[in-house]
């Protein structure tokens, strides 16, 4: 099936595509995920292209769903164990160039989540930059997305 047909199908649906733009940037695939039902966190994850003609930077993101949101990442630590760690200053995107939010390395981290969230919930969020402003985009939670080929990290679950 084609891209436009499958598109022109969500829009009659009325469903948005799952994008999202301002000020040259452009969010693409994002999706969340939660470790379960009960869990106090999730991790989004996105594709952030940057068309413009300045570099730019995510800086923060807010959602009524957590009581903070976090630029994270994932580092070697002892022994390799991968451990998650706070980004200060947010990720930058390069001008005509992307950043790649992904399982196993740069997310966007929910933390003390104020509710559920099930396979299927849309979650708001705003996200802010600091050129192009505030995009504000509904994130899907996925939780049968298996990581992209490469992605899979030993003894790492759901994030």
């Amino acid at each position: 099936m084609r891209i436009a047909t499958l598109l022109a199908g969500a829009l009659a649906l009325g469903l948005a595509p799952l994008s999202a733009t301002a000020g040259g940037i452009t969010i693409e695939d994002a999706y969340m995920r939660s470790s379960g039902v009960m869990a106090r966190t999730a991790a989004a994850f996105m594709r952030i292209v940057n068309g413009g003609s300045e570099d730019d930077r995510l800086v923060a993101a807010e959602s009524d769903i957590a009581a903070r949101i976090e630029t994270h990442t994932h580092v070697a630590g002892d022994g390799g164990v991968m451990m998650m760690r706070k980004v200060e200053g947010g990720f930058p995107v390069p001008a005509g160039g992307m950043r790649l939010l992904q399982r196993g390395g740069d997310h966007l981290m929910f933390m003390g989540l104020t509710r559920k969230l099930a396979h299927g919930d849309m979650v708001r969020v705003r996200l802010i930059f600091e050129k192009a402003g505030a995009i504000e985009l509904e994130i899907p939670v996925d939780l049968e997305r298996m990581p992209e080929e490469g992605m899979k990290m030993e003894g790492m679950s759901g994030g």
